[in-house]
């Protein structure tokens, strides 16, 4: 069988780990985050290594709250993302509080990645159907030679990711007529009104979002070589950001959309058709709590996880 690996990123979580953030609320019959769930999805899809990256401050409760008991059924490594991680030559700006988003974050997991490898957030819910089509696109047609970087991405429907609670941001997808994206836009504060659906782009003013567009959710599959794009991008984005802007983020979603543009990439949306949970909101944790209850009750998965590996 093929190696495939799950890379996790981990590291935006809060550093009071399991003291009461949010995304790490138990939400499982035996105390399982949503994070169980992936693993336990990526696992029964036929992927056969899990890659952490979190922050070194994180790593000894991480590893207590779940890095240790996922050890015991499948091989696992971590990587760290760090705001310092920088490429030589340039310097921490001094009011930079956070890492420098999802694109540093899958670059530091250069040297532990020599496969393809699929890329998910700690966070999100994602369903079963998502890892099944893109272990077979990893294992029967990723082509990882070539100029063209062989990218696929799980398309999500985007009614199918709103919250009950507020907007959410969600990377808005244009298709080809072949299914291939041909753009995927940041769009944020989505989410249903009385009047429909509402979004704003990056500068607030409003934009038009359909119930029944594709949406990326950070569900990426990847050919290992990817990782060297990133690094060579990395001192490109840093040279670029405006002076006095400490907030700016090397986004994996907006390296893919350039690459399309410039013809180095090809990306296949396999879509799902699996709702999305998450807790982005804190009054989200009972929906999610319920929603696993359901999956759980009616055999989607094992009272006892992991039973079933």
């Amino acid at each position: 069988m093929k190696d495939t690996t799950l890379v996790i990123m981990a590291a935006g979580i809060g550093s009071r780990f399991g003291g009461g953030i949010k995304q790490l609320a138990p939400i499982g019959p035996n105390g399982e985050i949503i994070m169980d769930y992936s693993i336990h999805d990526a696992l029964k899809a036929g992927f056969n290594k899990i890659v952490f990256i979190i922050r070194k401050d994180l790593e000894k409760d991480f590893k207590e709250i779940i890095g240790s008991r996922i050890e015991k059924i499948a091989k696992v490594e971590y990587a760290f993302q760090e705001k310092e991680n920088l490429p030589e030559g340039y310097q921490l700006p001094e009011q930079r509080v956070k890492p420098w988003g999802t694109g540093q974050a899958v670059l530091s997991v250069k040297g532990l990645v020599k496969e393809p490898f699929l890329v998910i957030n700690a966070d999100d819910y994602y369903g079963k159907e998502g890892f099944r089509k893109i272990h077979d696109y990893m294992v029967n047609t990723m082509k990882e030679d070539g100029e063209v970087y062989d990218i696929c991405m799980g398309g999500f429907i985007l009614s199918n990711t709103l919250s009950e609670n507020g907007g959410v941001t969600r990377g808005v997808c244009r298709l080809n007529e072949d299914g291939t994206l041909k753009e995927v836009t940041e769009t944020y504060e989505i989410q249903m009104t009385a009047e429909g659906l509402k979004a704003v782009d990056d500068a607030g003013n409003p934009v038009e979002v359909h119930a029944d567009q594709h949406v990326s959710m950070n569900m990426w599959g990847l050919p290992a070589k990817f990782i060297d794009e990133l690094e060579a991008g990395f001192p490109v984005f840093l040279d670029g950001i405006k002076e006095g802007d400490i907030k700016a983020e090397y986004l994996l979603p907006q390296v893919i959309d350039n690459l399309v543009k410039e013809n180095k990439a090809k990306v296949a949306v396999l879509e799902t058709r699996d709702k999305w949970f998450g807790v982005t909101y804190k009054e989200d944790k009972e929906a999610v709590v319920a929603a696993i209850r359901n999956l759980v009750d009616t055999g989607v998965y094992e009272k006892d996880l992991y039973s079933d590996l």
